[in-house]
C-alpha cells in the first residue's frame, strides 16, 4: 500500500523581480489576490487536499511570510479589545491553518537544490511541491486529484496543461504517451526545458504542481548544478525516471501565473468575480468600462 502524502513543501526563497518595485520589501508571495497573499491560496489547496504539515523553504527578507502564518498577539488583541469578532476570528485561523514548518535556502541555487533543502524534514515519505506563483482554482482541488493519482498508480505525478501554439515554448514539456484507460493521463518518458515550438514533444506543459517521492531526494544529490550552479528540479526528475514510473496528469482547474504582472491581474478580476459579498457589483462596474 503507497505510504500517504502528508507534507508539502512551497520553495518560496525568490526574489520576485517581475514584481519590482513592489517586492523590493514585500516577499511576491505576500502580493495580494483580492485580499488574501498568493501563498495562502496554496496553502488553503493543500490543507483542503489533507496535507498535514507545510514546509515553506525562504531566503533572507522573507520574514513577513512567516509572520502572516504566525500568531500576532498585539493584533488579536486590538481586535478583540475593539469587539470586531469577525476579523479577529479570521487572523486566528491563519495562524492556525497549519503545522508549518521553516527552511532557509541560503543561497538561489535552483528549484531542485530549494526542494533538496526540505528532505530531513520530509525523510521517506512521498511528499507534495506547490510553486505558489501558480495559483490554481480547481474544485477538487489540484493537488487532491493528484494524490489521488498517485494513490492509484504510485509512481511521481507532475501537473501538466495543454498550451497550443507557441507559447508552449515558455514550459517544460512533457515527452511520453496518452494513457489508454484516462485521456488525463500521461506515461511520461522525458521532459524537454523550453523548448522551440516546432520541437516541443508534445502539448503538455508542467506546471508548478508535483508529487514526489522520497527517491527524488537522493537523485538530487548526485544532480550536477547547471548554468549559475543552479540544481534543476527537472534533471532529478528525468533520474527519477530510471528507477520508478513518472506520470503527467491534465488537472481539472484553472491556473493563473500569478507570478506575472499579467496573470495576476487575470485572477485578481476572476477571483474577484467569484466573490458573493461584491463580484456581481464588481462584474456591473466592469460592464461599465469604455473597453
Amino acid at each position: 500500500m503507497s505510504k500517504q502524502v502528508r507534507t508539502a513543501v512551497f520553495p518560496a526563497g525568490g526574489l520576485g523581480t517581475r514584481f519590482l518595485p513592489a517586492t523590493k520589501v514585500i516577499p511576491k508571495e505576500m502580493l495580494a489576490l483580492v485580499d488574501k497573499p498568493i501563498i495562502q491560496y496554496g496553502v488553503e489547496e493543500a490543507l483542503a487536499s489533507g496535507i498535514e504539515h507545510i514546509i515553506f523553504i525562504t531566503g533572507r527578507g522573507k520574514g513577513a511570510m512567516e509572520d502572516h502564518f504566525d500568531i500576532s498577539y498585539e493584533l488579536d488583541a486590538t481586535l478583540e479589545k475593539k469587539g470586531k469578532k469577525e476579523l479577529l476570528e479570521l487572523s486566528r485561523k491563519i495562524s492556525s491553518m497549519a503545522r508549518v514548518s521553516y527552511v532557509r535556502q541560503k543561497e538561489p541555487l535552483g528549484l531542485g537544490h530549494a526542494v533538496l533543502c526540505a528532505k530531513q524534514l520530509v525523510g521517506d515519505e512521498p511528499f507534495a511541491v506547490l510553486l505558489p506563483d501558480d495559483v490554481i482554482d480547481a474544485e477538487p482541488p489540484c493537488i487532491k486529484q493528484m494524490i489521488g493519482v498517485y494513490e492509484e498508480h504510485g509512481g511521481s505525478v507532475l501537473a501538466t496543461m495543454t498550451i497550443d501554439g507557441p507559447s508552449i515554448s515558455a514550459y517544460g514539456v512533457l515527452a511520453g504517451s496518452q494513457d489508454s484507460a484516462n485521456q488525463r493521463l500521461y506515461n511520461c518518458t522525458g521532459m524537454v526545458e523550453k523548448p522551440k515550438f516546432e520541437d516541443a514533444p508534445s502539448k503538455q506543459a508542467i506546471i508548478g504542481r508535483y508529487i514526489l517521492t522520497p527517491k527524488v531526494f537522493e537523485l538530487l544529490e548526485k544532480t550536477t548544478p547547471g548554468a549559475g550552479g543552479e540544481i534543476q528540479l527537472t534533471d532529478g526528475i528525468l533520474a527519477l525516471l530510471q528507477h520508478e514510473k513518472v506520470f503527467g496528469f491534465t488537472f481539472e482547474g484553472k491556473r493563473f501565473d500569478a507570478g506575472d504582472k499579467f496573470g495576476m491581474l487575470q485572477a485578481t478580476v476572476e477571483f474577484a468575480l467569484k466573490r458573493p459579498e461584491f463580484g456581481e457589483k464588481f462584474r456591473e462596474y466592469l460592464k461599465g468600462l469604455p473597453l
